[in-house]
């Protein structure tokens, strides 16, 4: 009996491995290998299997990278002091000629990944830093990698464009964020068309990518209808039995999107159901659930890090009129969570943040979610 059952748990464990390394092949299973090259590196996300999703702006671009780091290592926090000034000396220059544009956290190996421009300007190189649990940082070498590539089809012209004093590149913002959910890559940005402002789920592993949704909302501190202004940051969530989109604008409204309405060339309209606050930028946002309810909590260019109630969310109402400041759901300011420029969740009980000291330099931290 005894050498039965060990016979069985065997197969068992067996078959796990091979269903496991199934899985594992069939995100991967279209991806070449080679050298990566990026223009551009922005946005971040992780997929399924340690995949990092790269979000390349200047090449209108969705880089799918299978990083290999696939195995937990049961560190429960991270911390790196000054970690703008480590990322200068290891790419050879100084804190002030590098910029961290996005953080984000491998929910595997708990490894933190920094997309880096080194440099500043046009002529930026993009660099992915890897920040592993010990502290230690590494450079990802992209010259024998395997990786596929999606390119938004309907990306605005990187060129500059408005007024000689007011001028941009909407390239830039082509992807303004992005995340992995049930199979797709969910991408906010521009695009090319009249309504600017667009929404995309693009399945994954990548196939034909199709042009994006246009999206509409009403702004409700300008007082207008809104198609050009682009999401700044976005959490997925479910409202009900559907799953949404919460989209948070520059100035700040909160806006939700039903995923399901995301179709190829479609124009919908988003439900604003919170105004935040103007005169502010939503920079980082995150979901998480205490004591049974769940929470957004959303990093800000001036209004510090807010924790917004989603209790009554189904029931929120739509704001259509102007409103002179703040409306809809509420929030309270975190004490002590302050000049933080990157945000993102850790596990089920942390964040990950990057923020700024007095001093001007950086640390990067594990804070126990609020």
């Amino acid at each position: 009996m005894k050498r039965y059952l060990s016979l069985l748990l065997a197969t068992v464990f067996v078959c796990s491995l091979l269903v496991s390394s199934a899985v594992a092949a069939k995100w991967t299973a279209d991806m070449k290998e080679g050298k990566l090259e990026l223009k551009s590196a922005g946005p971040l996300a992780f997929g399924p299997d340690g995949i990092l999703f790269i979000a390349d702006t200047k090449s209108a671009s969705i880089v799918a990278l299978a990083t290999g780091d696939t195995k937990a290592t049961g560190n429960a926090s991270l911390k790196v002091e000054g970690i703008n000034q480590k990322v200068a000396a290891l790419l050879g220059t100084s804190a002030d000629q590098i910029l961290i544009e996005d953080l984000a956290i491998n929910p595997i190996s708990h490894h933190a990944y920094l997309a880096v421009s080194r440099g500043r300007g046009p002529d930026a190189v993009p660099v992915l830093v890897r920040v592993k649990t010990d502290g230690k940082l590494e450079v990802l070498a992209l010259d024998k990698v395997k990786y596929s590539v999606a390119t938004l089809p309907d990306a605005p012209a990187d060129a500059m464009t408005g007024p000689a004093n007011r001028q941009s590149n909407p390239r830039r913002e082509s992807i303004t964020d992005l995340a992995f959910v049930d199979g797709r890559v969910l991408i906010a940005g521009l695009a090319n068309e009249e309504f600017a402002s667009a929404l995309r789920a693009v399945p994954f592993p990548f196939q034909n990518v199709e042009n994006g949704t246009s999206v509409e909302m009403y702004h409700g501190a300008h007082g207008r209808f809104e198609t050009r202004s682009p999401v700044r940051t976005f959490a997925a969530f479910k409202i009900g039995k559907e799953d949404h989109l919460l989209a948070a604008y520059t100035c700040t409204p909160l806006v939700q999107f039903p995923i399901s309405q995301l179709k190829p060339g479609a124009k919908i309209m988003g439900k604003t159901i919170a105004e935040l606050g103007n005169r502010n930028r939503p920079l980082d946002m995150i979901v998480y659930e205490r004591d049974g309810k769940r929470y957004l909590l959303m990093a800000n260019s001036s209004r510090g890090v807010m924790k917004i109630t989603t209790e009554n969310i189904a029931n929120a109402e739509s704001i259509t009129a102007p409103v002179p400041d703040k409306k809809g759901l509420t929030y309270e300011t975190i004490e002590g969570w302050t000049n933080v420029d990157q945000l993102e969740r850790f596990d089920a009980k942390n964040a990950v943040v990057i923020r700024r000291t007095e001093g001007g330099a950086m640390n990067l931290e594990t804070v126990p979610l609020p």
